[in-house]
C-alpha cells in the first residue's frame, strides 16, 4: 500500500489524472471503476478540465459504478447514474452507453440474479483497470459496511443510520429521504480490480484512514481489506493524514520515488 500524502485535494486529482491518461495511453479500450460522493469530484473536475484542453480522452474507455441506490424513481438526480451522467459523463467524451450501473429496476427478489450479472459484466469487460473508492466515517468502501465479508461479491446491503446520515447532504438534509437499501460491489469484486486509488480529504476522516492504512485488517473497518491488494494507492490531504504515525515515512518514500512510475 502506498500512501500519498498531498497539500490540498487538487493535487491529489491531478495524481489520479496523470494515472488514468497514462492508462489510456497503455489500453485501447481501459475499464474505470468510479465512485459518487465528494470524494472523487476533484478528480471528475480535473478529468473535465483535462478532456476540454485536449490532453485527455476517455472516448475508448468504458466505467463501471460502485454502487447504486434502490428504490429511487428512475431519472432521480440523487441516483448514482445520474451523478455520473452529471459530473463526467456530460464533461468528458466518455460515451453514455459505456457506463455500467447495477440493474435496480427490478423487484427486489429479482436483485441477486442481477448482482451476479453485474460482477459477470465486469469480468466479461476484462475487469476494472483503476477502481476509485472513498471511504465512510466508520470505514466502508462502496457501500460494505462494518461487518461486510472480506470476500463479497455485488450484492444487496441495508444502510446503516449513521451511513444514511452522512448522505443526507444530497437528499436536501433529509436523511428519512435516503434509501434504506442499495446494491453495491462487495469487497471481493472490489479487490478484483488492478489498481485501487482510496481518497480521503479533511481532518473528519482522518481517524479512519489512520485504521485503514495502519490497523489490523478486519471486517470491522472493510477498508483495511485493502492491505491485501497487490496495487493500493491511498491519496489523502495533510487533515486527513494527521493520525498516521508513519507519516513521515510515507512522505520520504513519495519524495523518492522516480517521477515515471506514477501511482
Amino acid at each position: 500500500m502506498e500512501v500519498v500524502i498531498v497539500d490540498r485535494p487538487g493535487d491529489g486529482a491531478a495524481l489520479v489524472a496523470g494515472a488514468i491518461a497514462a492508462l489510456v495511453a497503455l489500453r485501447d479500450a481501459p475499464v474505470l471503476g468510479l465512485a459518487t460522493g465528494g470524494t472523487p469530484q476533484p478528480v471528475y473536475d480535473r478529468l473535465a478540465d483535462d478532456c476540454s484542453a485536449g490532453r485527455l480522452s476517455l472516448a475508448g474507455a468504458s466505467a463501471f459504478l460502485l454502487d447504486e441506490y434502490v428504490g429511487l424513481p428512475a431519472g432521480h438526480p440523487a441516483s448514482y447514474r445520474q451523478v455520473i451522467e452529471r459530473e463526467v459523463v456530460a464533461r468528458t467524451d466518455l460515451r453514455s452507453e459505456a457506463v455500467h450501473a447495477p440493474d435496480v429496476a427490478g423487484e427486489e427478489r429479482e436483485l441477486p440474479a442481477a448482482c451476479a450479472r453485474y460482477d459477470d459484466a465486469i469480468d466479461a469487460a476484462g475487469g476494472v483497470d483503476l477502481q476509485l473508492l472513498g471511504v465512510g466515517s466508520d470505514g466502508h468502501i462502496g457501500f460494505n459496511e462494518p461487518g461486510s465479508s472480506l470476500g463479497s461479491r455485488t450484492r444487496l446491503k441495508t444502510l446503516t443510520a449513521r451511513t444514511r446520515a452522512d448522505n443526507a447532504r444530497f437528499f436536501d438534509g433529509d436523511p428519512e429521504a435516503v434509501p434504506h437499501h442499495v446494491v453495491t460491489q462487495g469487497i471481493g469484486t472490489i479487490l478484483a480490480a488492478r489498481h485501487l486509488v482510496l481518497l480521503a480529504w479533511g481532518d473528519g476522516k482522518a481517524e479512519i484512514v489512520a485504521r485503514l492504512v495502519e490497523g489490523p485488517v478486519s471486517a470491522s473497518v472493510p477498508a483495511s481489506a485493502l492491505q491485501l491488494h497487490h496495487h493500493v494507492t491511498v491519496i489523502v490531504d495533510e487533515p486527513a493524514a494527521s493520525r498516521l504515525e508513519r507519516a513521515g515515512y510515507y512522505r520520504e518514500t513519495w519524495a523518492s520515488k522516480p517521477a515515471w512510475q506514477g501511482i
